[in-house]
């Protein structure tokens, strides 16, 4: 089976061979076992699925919160002529049932479902009748109590593996403690323990602290330095992206920002940019970077205090993914800390401010007590707040909470342009025209310009149907809409905001409680992770990287020797800047070519004693070594 796997890698995505431990979890899901993969961010995850379902005979049924990648996905599956749909909140119903009737009847290789979709009934009946090879889920470190983004949804995904009894799981996370990776195979159900854990070691991305209140001053330093490649400045607040990008631009250094406040279009305009890199830096909340795998990022700088280790990592991780060396810095003031703090009492409200909010949703979407299951709705959530006199953290910190409880879903904003199917057989067709001559032109329209709009939902745009028919706008709309009254087709118009959908009837504030898991016990993890963070900005004696590592239960006693730690202990007699030009240039000097000693100390064109020097430092911390006389990069 290896050679076939191998024979798929080349045949759909062109690579000869497979990634250090991707080839040893694919064989483990080809024979059948349940296999949880760690893998860093832009390790390869989705090759660890995708290649396998290519392998096997069936369809592959992948479980993912975020509806950007899978959407992402899918284009890149269908691209490569592989058969591949997505089914998430806010899709209009005739698309969902036609997209399940597609995987029931192997008309599809991968079908991406997001978490909330296990708990239909519609769900369970389909994957009943599916020949399902794989069930991947991606972001598994959510189905954890102690995961650092627990999500109940997830739950369930043990509830329908009774229904796939002989289909192995494939969990897939960048991040997880010892604690997860256990919690995550008991909750998946695991036959037995099966972990494919790469190091969390980074060896090309240094991490560095800097207690700095010119953090203006560091960020532009650093920019000004970058000479070729790309950096992210991550913030906490939407404002600040755009203060940062326009002040960027005003001192000559090309940027852009993205926030989840943004509309679709704007936000894949801005990435695609950035992607392409005509814009040099990204300034942007944690809205950015999910599924980004952009090789030649040298730099991720943080301005404020992530919430917690985990998202720190993956965030810094985006660095670096070429494995050429890169940077991390994370920019502290002396009140950062005190705003952490304030930050963490602020995303647990109090429960009456709670039910407050619940209630007033309600009102919002005009769904009485007892009503709404399972109904998605467009919501603005600024609106929302101004509206009922809230503040935006208050709310979005009790949406997540009501969404651990699993009381509702939100999804992130996402551009999903009109489309149309046109339900009627051709004698129906023949029939309707003659009925209603009305609709005549603009049926005719429909069938010479949208191929497959018989037999599935396409891509619509209400504009351009405007200008070739030469109704208004308005008009359009209002045709489609009375020819979905007459079942005639189904429409599902574009939508542009973040859809939130009630996964149960409308609660009674009166008989509502978080539950304690939900409520306390998240509390007491987040203010444990909050003081990681604190004890790491606060830990200027140990290298950055051990720390990162024993974080995450990985042993090691070997510094990085570039860290902010390693060069302020340095026994070397360089202040830190020489230092480290030092060791850029004999970095680059030496990475394709080995030198001898005295030629590299000639090369770098310095002080020959302070070269020198600096060579030897780099050889007792192992980031050289030499054999003879020869040096070489270790």
């Amino acid at each position: 089976m290896s050679r076939l796997t191998r024979s798929v890698l080349q045949q759909y995505w062109g690579y000869p061979s497979f990634r250090p431990l991707q080839e040893d979890i694919v064989d483990a899901v080809v024979e059948g076992r349940d296999t949880l993969a760690l893998l860093p961010t832009g390790g390869g995850k989705s090759i660890c699925f995708q290649v396998p379902a290519m392998a096997m005979e069936g369809i592959c049924v992948v479980v993912t919160p975020l509806i950007a990648l899978m959407k992402d996905q899918v284009a890149h599956l269908l691209a490569k002529r592989i058969p591949a749909a997505a089914i998430y909140s806010g899709m209009h119903p005739d698309q969902v049932e036609l997209t399940y009737n597609q995987a029931v009847f192997g008309r599809l290789k991968f079908l991406y479902v997001s978490p909330e979709r296990l708990m239909t009934d519609q769900f369970v009946e389909a994957i009943k009748r599916m020949k399902v090879n794989l069930l991947a889920v991606d972001e598994s470190h959510c189905i954890s109590q102690w995961g650092y983004d627990f999500r109940p949804p997830y739950l369930k995904i043990a509830e329908i593996r009774p229904y796939i009894p002989k289909t192995p799981v494939l969990a897939l996370t960048a991040t997880a403690t010892a604690k997860v990776v256990d919690d995550i195979q008991i909750r998946l159900g695991f036959k037995q323990k099966n972990v494919f854990q790469s190091s969390f070691e980074r060896k090309n991305v240094t991490y560095n602290v800097y207690h700095e209140p010119d953090k203006f001053g560091v960020l532009y330093r650093k920019l000004q330095a970058l000479k070729e490649g790309s950096a992210i400045v991550y913030v906490r607040n939407r404002k600040k992206t755009q203060v940062i990008a326009e002040w960027l631009q005003s001192v000559g250094i090309s940027a852009t920002f993205y926030h989840a406040g943004l509309d679709s279009k704007t936000r894949d305009e801005r990435q695609d940019l950035w992607m392409r890199g005509k814009v040099k830096v990204m300034a942007a909340t944690n809205a950015f970077g999910m599924g980004i795998d952009k090789p030649d990022v040298r730099l991720v700088i943080h301005m404020d205090l992530p919430d917690s280790i985990e998202a720190y990592f993956q965030e810094a991780g985006r660095a670096g993914r070429d494995l050429k060396p890169a940077e991390a810095f994370l920019l502290v003031a002396q009140t950062d800390i005190q705003q952490l703090q304030d930050n963490l009492r602020q995303s647990f409200p109090e429960m009456d401010r709670i039910k407050h909010i619940y209630n007033a949703l309600g009102n919002y979407l005009k769904v009485p007590v007892g009503a709404g299951r399972g109904e998605c709705y467009p919501f603005d959530m600024n609106a929302f707040a101004k509206n009922y006199g809230f503040s935006v953290m208050e709310v979005f910190s009790t949406l997540k909470l009501l969404e651990k409880e699993g009381l509702l879903c939100l999804s992130e904003s996402f551009n999903e342009p009109s489309k149309v199917w046109i339900k009627a057989s051709r004698e129906d067709l023949y029939r309707f025209q003659v009925a209603f001559p009305q609709f005549d032109t603009f049926i005719k329209y429909m069938l010479r310009n949208m191929p497959g709009v018989l037999s599935d939902f396409v891509k619509f745009s209400e504009e351009t149907a405007a200008q070739q028919t030469g109704l208004t706008v308005e008009q359009v709309t209002a045709q489609l809409k009375k020819m979905e009254a007459y079942n005639f087709l189904s429409y599902d118009p574009r939508k542009d905001k973040p859809q939130l959908q009630l996964m149960t009837e409308l609660l009674d504030t009166r008989y509502f409680a978080l539950s304690k898991e939900n409520y306390l016990d998240r509390k007491n993890d987040a203010i444990e992770r909050v003081k990681a963070v604190i004890d790491f900005v606060n830990n200027d004696q140990e290298c950055r990287s051990i720390q990162l590592l024993r974080y995450f239960n990985e042993k090691s006693d070997k510094a990085c020797g570039r860290c902010d730690v390693c060069l302020n202990h340095t026994e070397h007699t360089l202040n830190a800047n020489d230092f480290e030009q030092i060791r850029c240039r004999l970095m680059t000097l030496l990475r394709d070519h080995p030198l001898s000693f005295s030629k590299a100390v000639e090369a770098c064109a310095g002080d020959e004693e302070e070269v020198a020097e600096a060579i030897r430092w780099m050889i007792d911390n192992g980031m050289l070594e030499i054999d003879g006389d020869v040096l070489s990069v270790k």
